[in-house]
């Protein structure tokens, strides 16, 4: 019995067929389909193409390794993220880039009081918010990419991160409030250097 995998196709029927029949065809399918997405997720974290290069070929070999465990809880793009997420803070936490990258001491947001607005981050300008976000540390930068640069939801973040979803609210109000900080005083400084 022949049977293709098709451009047009879900995510499901392709795994599905990939499952049943081991098609290079699907596995070459999905893998089309998020390579581009993995490879840039890796690149934003991990800072180094070669880095990125190489944990895009490992993620992909964990997914496909993995496919059968997929339970469709979730959106197969939100597990791909998951697994490219974790993959690379992994790394980082192997490699002692990183040390807290989310970190629940909720004593150090006393002075978090009033919620900063999403338009806070969304009218920046885009130099002066590529300055903010790489001012932040990487746990910080991560979930408002997530949030805002990748659309997921509350209950998708918390999934990725595995937190619960106030902890994701939690996290997302610190960092917007660790950039409009450091947004004010880039905008100080500018004000004083003129």
């Amino acid at each position: 019995m022949e049977f293709y995998c098709k451009e047009g196709m879900g995510d499901s029927e392709v795994i599905q067929l990939y499952l049943k029949y081991q098609s290079e065809q699907c596995f070459s399918l999905l893998y089309n389909r998020y390579v581009k997405k993995v490879y840039a997720k890796c690149i934003s974290i991990l800072k180094e193409e070669s880095l990125a290069r190489d944990a895009t070929q490992e993620i992909f070999l964990k997914i496909f390794l993995n496919l059968i465990r997929f339970e469709e809880k979730a959106r197969f793009s939100t597990w791909v993220y998951a697994i490219t997420y974790n993959y690379c803070i992994d790394y980082l936490r192997r490699s002692k880039k990183a040390t807290e990258l989310f970190s629940d001491d909720f004593e150090k947001i006393s002075d978090v009081e009033d919620e900063v607005s999403d338009e806070v981050l969304l009218n920046m300008e885009i130099g002066q918010l590529k300055k903010v976000l790489e001012s932040l540390a990487l746990g910080d930068r991560l979930i408002l990419l997530m949030k805002y640069q990748d659309d997921l939801s509350i209950k998708e973040i918390s999934q990725i991160v595995s937190k619960s979803e106030s902890a994701v609210k939690m996290q997302l109000k610190r960092a917007k409030a660790k950039a409009q900080k450091n947004r004010m005083v880039f905008e100080e400084k500018e004000k004083k250097s003129i």
